[in-house]
C-alpha cells in the first residue's frame, strides 16, 4: 500500500512525535508498504512563537497538492494540526479523499500555559480540525476517553513501542555520583512541569537530559542539578541506564514515550497518576504513580529493575505499526 503521512513535527526536532512517525515509517517499509512523508523540509519556515526550535512551513499548499497528485496514495494520514496538516486536509476535502488523523499533543493545555486562551476554545478548534477524519488515532485508552469527553468522534487506539535493541540496560559508569541518580529526559519546557521534580528534596543527584525554551531559566534556578542537553543513541542509553529512577513530572502528555525507553534500560519510573503515565506504568511493578511525586520517587527506588525491562520488551513497534495500518482508511 502507498501511504502518505503529513506532519509538521520532523527533524531536527527531538520529541516523541518525531520518534513515533519516523519509526512507524521505517516499520511500514519493513512490512512491504511504500511511504511518502510530507514534512516541513522543502519549505521556508518561521519559528513557532515561544518555541523557536519548532519551525512552521510557509505556504505549503501548492507543493503538497502537486506531490499528492503525482504520488496517488492508497491511504492518507495527517499527524499534526499545523500548516502541513492543514494543506493536506484541504486537499483531501477538495478531492473527496478519505483520510485519518492522529492526536499527539495536548495543545489546549500547552497553549493555556503560555497565553490566556480558554482550554475549551482550543478543544473546539481541534475538534473542528479532526471532525472530517474517518478516524482519529490516539496513543492510549485514557486519551481516547479524554477526547470523547470533549465530543471527538471515531477515536481509535494507536499505541507506542520502544526499540529494545537500542534502549537496553548498559554497564556504563559515566555517572559516578554518590547516592541515587534521579533523571528526566525530554523537552525542557513549561508543559513538562520540571519545577515539580527539581524542587523535590531528594538524596543523591538530579539530571535533566534535553533542551528547550526553559533551559536557561531552570539552570539558573536549580544550580545543584545537572543539565546535559540533548543526547542520542548509545550515549542516551548509557545515561538512562545510570539512573536509579526516571522522574516524569508532566501532567499534560498523551503518552510519554520516554518512559518506555527508560523502562527498556531497566529504570523504574515515578510520575503523577494522569493521562500518559497511567497507560504506560504498571503500578508498583515498573514504576510508582502518586500525587505526592517525592514519595513516588522514593518508592520507585525499591522496585526491581528487571521488571521494568521485561515490561518494555512487550511493547514492539511492529505491533504498533500493524495497529496503525488497521486504522487507516483506503482511498
Amino acid at each position: 500500500m502507498k501511504i502518505a503521512i503529513a506532519t509538521d513535527a520532523w527533524y531536527p526536532q527531538t520529541n516523541g512525535v518525531v520518534t513515533t512517525l519516523s519509526t512507524t515509517a521505517k516499520t511500514l517499509e519493513e512490512l512491504g508498504h511504500e511511504v511518502l512523508m510530507l514534512t516541513p523540509e522543502p519549505f521556508k519556515s518561521i519559528p513557532l512563537p515561544t518555541y523557536k526550535s519548532i519551525r512552521l512551513a510557509l505556504l505549503p499548499g501548492r507543493h503538497t497538492d502537486k506531490t499528492l497528485e503525482q504520488y496517488q496514495p492508497d491511504a492518507v494520514h495527517i499527524a499534526t494540526e499545523g500548516p502541513i496538516g492543514f494543506a493536506v486536509r484541504s486537499y483531501c476535502i477538495r478531492k473527496g479523499i478519505p483520510f485519518t488523523t492522529s492526536y499527539h499533543t495536548q495543545f489546549p493545555q500547552y497553549v493555556r500555559m503560555r497565553a490566556p486562551i480558554p482550554v475549551s476554545w482550543s478543544y473546539a478548534f481541534l475538534r473542528w480540525f479532526h471532525s472530517r477524519a474517518v478516524r482519529t488515532m490516539v496513543p492510549s485508552e485514557s486519551q481516547r476517553k479524554e477526547l470523547e469527553r470533549w465530543n471527538f468522534n471515531n477515536v481509535r487506539i494507536w499505541s507506542r513501542g520502544v526499540n529494545t535493541s537500542l534502549f537496553r540496560p548498559s554497564e556504563s559508569k559515566q555517572l559516578l555520583d554518590s547516592g541515587p541518580i534521579f533523571m528526566y529526559a525530554g523537552r525542557v519546557a513549561v508543559e513538562k512541569n520540571l519545577d515539580a521534580f527539581l524542587k523535590l528534596d531528594l538524596p543523591g543527584k538530579k539530571y535533566i537530559v534535553g533542551d528547550g525554551p526553559d533551559m536557561d531559566m531552570l539552570k539558573a534556578r536549580y544550580t545543584e542539578a545537572v543539565f546535559t542537553g540533548f543526547k542520542y543513541g548509545e550515549e542516551l542509553t548509557d545515561l538512562l541506564s545510570c539512573a536509579d529512577v526516571f522522574v516524569f513530572p508532566s501532567r499534560t502528555d498523551t503518552f510519554g514515550l520516554v518512559m518506555l525507553e527508560a523502562m527498556a534500560c531497566g529504570v523504574p519510573v515515578a510520575a503523577y497518576p494522569v493521562t500518559g503515565p497511567i497507560d504506560v506504568i504498571k503500578q508498583g511493578v515498573t514504576g510508582v504513580m502518586q500525587d505526592n511525586l517525592g514519595e513516588a520517587v522514593l518508592q520507585a527506588l525499591k522496585l526491581d529493575r528487571k521488571d521494568a525491562r521485561e515490561y518494555a520488551l512487550r511493547h514492539t513497534w511492529m505491533d504498533c505499526t500493524r495497529q496503525f495500518v488497521e486504522n487507516l482508511e483506503p482511498v
